[in-house]
C-alpha cells in the first residue's frame, strides 16, 4: 500500500549527510529522515512510482522570480504532487509582482546551492519567503527533495512550515 515512506530505506539525516546538498545539510532542521533515490527517477510521477510513494504525499518544490519595477523577489512554492499552484495568479498577488516566471535554472541553482529537479524549502536563503499550500502544511508526512537528484526527505506539513519565512496559502489552482 502506498504512502509517504513507500519502500524507501529512510535513516536520519543528521547520520547521513552526505547524502543531501550542503546547503540542506547546514539547515538545521531536527528530525528529518532521508533516503538515497535513483536520480533518473527523480521526478515525482516516477519516483512515486518506482518507490510506492502516494503522489499525495509528495511535495513539490519550485522557485519563482517576481518582479515589480526595480525589485526582484525569489520564493519557493510548495505544493503536492497532485496539484498545480496558481502562481500567475496567487503567487503573483501575495508577492505582490506585476511579472512572476519561474526562476532560470542556473540563478536558482547558484543562489540556493541545490540542484534542479531537487531543490527544495529546507536550506533555502532565509530572505525567501516559502509559500506553502495548506494542504501541506495541514498534511502528515511529504516527501520532498533533498537538493541534488540522488536523495529524498520525510518532512511533516508541522516541519515544513516551521522552516524559515514560511507562508501557509491556499495556493492551488481548482479543478
Amino acid at each position: 500500500m502506498s504512502s509517504a515512506r513507500g519502500n524507501l530505506d529512510w535513516q536520519p539525516l543528521e547520520e547521513h549527510p552526505g547524502l543531501v546538498a550542503p546547503t540542506v545539510a547546514d539547515a538545521n532542521a531536527p528530525g528529518l529522515l532521508v533516503a538515497p533515490v535513483d536520480a533518473s527517477l527523480s521526478d515525482t510521477a516516477a519516483f512515486c512510482q518506482a518507490y510506492d510513494v502516494t503522489l499525495e504525499a509528495a511535495a513539490n518544490c519550485v522557485v519563482v522570480q517576481a518582479r515589480r519595477g526595480e525589485n526582484t523577489t525569489y520564493a519557493a512554492v510548495v505544493v503536492r504532487g497532485t496539484d498545480r499552484a496558481d502562481v500567475n495568479k496567487t503567487v503573483r498577488k501575495h508577492l505582490d509582482a506585476r511579472k512572476i516566471t519561474f526562476a532560470d535554472q542556473e540563478h536558482a541553482e547558484a543562489a540556493t546551492g541545490m540542484k534542479s529537479g531537487g531543490i527544495t524549502p529546507v536550506g533555502l536563503p532565509v530572505d525567501w519567503p516559502i509559500l506553502i499550500d495548506r494542504a501541506v502544511a495541514d498534511g502528515g508526512e511529504f516527501v520532498i527533495g533533498g537538493g541534488v537528484r540522488t536523495s529524498k526527505l520525510l518532512i511533516t506539513g508541522e516541519a515544513l512550515a516551521a522552516l524559515p519565512n514560511p507562508e501557509v496559502l491556499d495556493l492551488t489552482i481548482a479543478g
